[in-house]
């Protein structure tokens, strides 16, 4: 596996000491403990860190949400050590709760008289959540005879369990498998035996490229929730669906036209594990520039970076912070043919493993920027930067805003070109020659 670029095994590379400098007592190499064995492990062991199986003997731990859920709150934690979720994570990360956030922020936003602010929070299809929703939903549906819906299960992932219907007939299927049944007076369930699903209008006119249905996959790290920082990664990419896009009764059930998890369309008949169904954030924005403008496409992206920023600020209050805990999120958004981005979810485990040597770079990329930004060893002194290897800070206790000076207008780093390298090497410099002023 590659070498870090701030590891002097790594030719030409600057050599960075190898000491946690908040742990003056103790000097030697990092220790982290995780149990994936797909990216992550090669970053964590290209930074010269040395890997624990101790349950509470590391310094760093990239653990699945399972372990979250089962034993962080019986885990007393040193002021040093840093972990990959929030206790609360699901907050965000799960389909239901995440709406119930969504739609709590903007009602009490409605409530302060706060409309402006109150109207950003349009980003996010009508949404029920069932069994509890389930009256509501019928009355809704019936105000859009014809109209698509998709029922998504709040604890699947990959596209499981997932369907379109357009006929309340379509569900019976759902109510039979989770035995769900209503009180005589059809209100409420009798017990809370249904596997809770979202159902959503489904989003009928998305873009569409080579006809062709696909969406975006950006991560966004959260250093903490107060206050509020967060970094988004320039890089991510879009997954295509294998076949061509239509909404009509017979493609109902085709997942290959109306899902673009990367999980669904591996399956797809004639699918090429050489060419995959990713394409890069960055051409996927030239191409859309060259169809509709620099201007438009640019109000599009900050668009989606608003997105990132208002959903956190959504559960920013619910969420516990704690000094210990990060979150890469990776998020999930659709663009209609009006160049309206639509959140689709939040993943609090984006995949971390790779099904190509772009995606293995991409994601090596992020999760090594991540651990730079959280800096155990202390090698940047505690200092916040705009820029740390592929990241933007797009938040700190406020909106870091880039104003474009010649057009008057805010702008996003989604989707530019990715200099992480360049930035790397220019914040060692700059470390080094502070510290050889110092010494």
């Amino acid at each position: 596996h590659r070498k870090h670029p701030f590891n002097s095994e790594h030719p030409g590379a600057p050599a960075w000491p190898m000491i946690d400098r908040r742990r003056a007592e103790r000097t030697g190499p990092i220790r982290f403990r995780t149990t994936f064995r797909n990216v992550i492990l090669d970053v964590l062991r290209s930074r010269n860190w040395r890997e624990t199986e101790s349950e509470t003997d590391w310094d760093v731990a990239w653990i699945d949400t399972g372990w979250i859920r089962e034993f962080f709150d019986g885990v007393h934690l040193e002021d040093h050590q840093l972990i990959n979720h929030f206790r609360n994570h699901y907050e965000l990360t799960r389909k239901d709760l995440l709406i119930k956030n969504l739609k709590r922020t903007q009602r009490t936003l409605v409530r302060e008289d706060r409309m402006a602010e109150a109207a950003r929070y349009d980003f996010f299809p009508q949404t029920y959540v069932l069994p509890a929703d389930y009256g509501l939903f019928v009355e809704e549906f019936k105000q859009h005879p014809g109209a698509f819906w998709i029922m998504k299960p709040i604890g699947k992932a990959q596209g499981k369990g997932i369907f379109l219907f357009n006929k309340l007939s379509q569900i019976s299927d759902w109510k039979k498998d989770s035995r769900w049944k209503p009180n005589l007076d059809g209100q409420q369930p009798q017990a809370p035996q249904a596997e809770t699903y979202v159902v959503q209008k489904y989003l009928e006119n998305p873009l569409l490229i080579g006809g062709k249905k696909f969406d975006l996959r950006i991560y966004a790290l959260v250093t903490s929730y107060s206050p509020l920082t967060v970094y988004l990664y320039r890089s991510g990419f879009a997954r295509f669906s294998s076949s061509r896009y239509q909404i009509t009764k017979s493609t109902l059930g085709d997942n290959f036209v109306h899902l673009t998890n990367a999980a669904i369309q591996k399956a797809a008949p004639g699918y090429e594990k050489e060419v995959g169904c990713k394409w890069p954030l960055r051409n996927l924005k030239l191409h859309l520039i060259s169809q509709f403008g620099a201007a438009a496409i640019d109000e599009l992206f900050f668009s989606i970076q608003q997105i990132v920023t208002y959903s956190l600020l959504a559960v920013q209050k619910v969420i516990i912070n704690d000094k210990h805990c990060f979150e890469l999120y990776g998020y999930d958004i659709m663009i209609d043919d009006n160049l309206k981005p639509w959140l689709i979810e939040v993943n609090a485990s984006p995949s971390i493993t790779a099904d190509s040597q772009a995606d293995y770079d991409l994601k090596y990329g992020v999760l090594d920027d991540v651990y730079t930004i959280l800096d155990p060893e202390g090698l940047l002194d505690d200092e916040l930067y705009e820029q740390v290897g592929g990241f933007d800070l797009i938040y700190h206790n406020g909106p870091v805003s880039r104003l474009d000076r010649q057009n008057q207008q805010y702008t996003s780093m989604l989707g530019c070109f990715d200099d992480r390298a360049r930035n790397l090497k220019k914040l060692f410099k700059q470390h080094s020659k502070a510290r050889a002023n110092t010494s």
